[in-house]
């Protein structure tokens, strides 16, 4: 038996309004919203008392979702350091194809979005880092044809 596909990537937020322009900026669209709590809740996340509200954010292509997530309990907790540089063990960013780097860097950095390092070329792609609300981390790839 292999892995049948990836469902989704959760990203936890405290504010989940900006995260949902933010991505939606970027492209993504609101699939839905939903209140989750109870006791499977607890159980599925080994947290007691959960209370949150989850948006599941998806591609246009429909093949990749996004879920973001705002803890009313438990109180989020927070990493260190804040923000965690790229070479932080763990989970670091999320890579999303483009077809204009720049006309989407452009609308993201309207949203609050910062460039962590420079636009650059790599092979046959133009690339780069941010970091959106929150301190999410991502990465724009546009493909350069025909160079």
């Amino acid at each position: 038996m292999t892995v049948l596909r990836m469902d989704n990537i959760l990203v936890v937020v405290e504010d989940l309004e900006a995260a949902i322009a933010f991505f939606a900026e970027l492209g993504l669209e609101l699939e839905g919203r939903a209140t989750v709590e109870g006791a499977v809740v607890d159980r599925l996340v080994g947290l007691e008392g959960v209370r949150s509200e989850i948006a599941s954010m998806r591609t246009p292509d429909g093949h990749g979702r996004l879920e973001l997530d705002r803890f009313e309990t438990p109180p989020t907790a927070r990493a260190d350091p804040e923000p965690a540089p790229v070479n932080t063990l763990g989970l670091r960013r999320i890579m999303f194809a483009v077809d204009d780097l720049d006309g989407v860097l452009a609308r993201l950095q309207a949203r609050g979005a910062e460039l962590i390092g420079d636009v650059v070329q790599y092979a046959n792609y133009r690339l780069c880092y941010l970091r959106g609300p929150e301190g999410i981390m991502l990465a724009l790839s546009e493909e350069v044809r025909g160079g």
